[in-house]
């Protein structure tokens, strides 16, 4: 039985052709992959996440229906936090650069980026006090003051930690796509 779909040698059809989704730049799309730190905290949140559902049906068997809506209630706040941490990181488009952090996201127009540019300076490990010395990726905003530039991204971020050579693709593309709509 040939299973078409798993050989690199079948024949191409004409539907092949059609626009792929990511090529759409008017949609936000993050132009790398979430790093295997973000997904695993993010898996182990949702793993938690589950044993207090669990915890909830427990509770609404055998206690209060109030009790267990706390607990329900609590099991939704963390997975909204794990949806959260996977969406962390830079977003770009034809409108923008988007920087989304845990609790706000920020997003500047092309008009105001005047760089966005790489540079080794002390940077925090996996988003903790502790420093060590790494890249950055800044973003320089026409109007502001050289002192205030805000970090986009890491080498040692939970993106990019022990994986320079996804940093640099990810640094490549975003410096791609403010070159190309930065202009004015």
């Amino acid at each position: 039985m040939p299973l078409p779909f798993l050989t690199a040698d079948r024949a191409f059809e004409a539907a092949d052709d059609v626009t792929l989704p990511f090529e759409d730049h008017e949609r936000w799309r993050r132009p790398y992959r979430p790093g295997p730190w973000r997904v695993g905290a993010a898996a182990l949140w949702l793993l938690l996440a589950s044993y207090v559902l669990f915890a909830a049906v427990i509770i609404a068997l055998t206690g209060t229906l109030s009790a267990a809506a706390t607990v329900f209630g609590i099991a939704l706040v963390i997975i909204a936090g794990a949806l959260r941490l996977l969406r962390l990181g830079v977003w770009v488009s034809a409108h923008g650069l988007r920087h989304a952090r845990f609790l706000v996201t920020r997003t500047v127009p092309w008009q105001q980026v005047a760089a966005v540019r790489t540079v080794q300076q002390p940077v925090r490990w996996l988003g903790l006090p502790r420093t060590v010395q790494g890249q950055a990726l800044l973003l320089v905003r026409r109007g502001r003051a050289v002192d205030e530039l805000p970090v986009l991204m890491t080498t040692h971020n939970a993106d990019f930690l022990a994986r320079p050579a996804a940093f640099d693709r990810a640094t490549d593309a975003v410096e791609a796509w403010a070159a190309e709509n930065a202009r004015g």
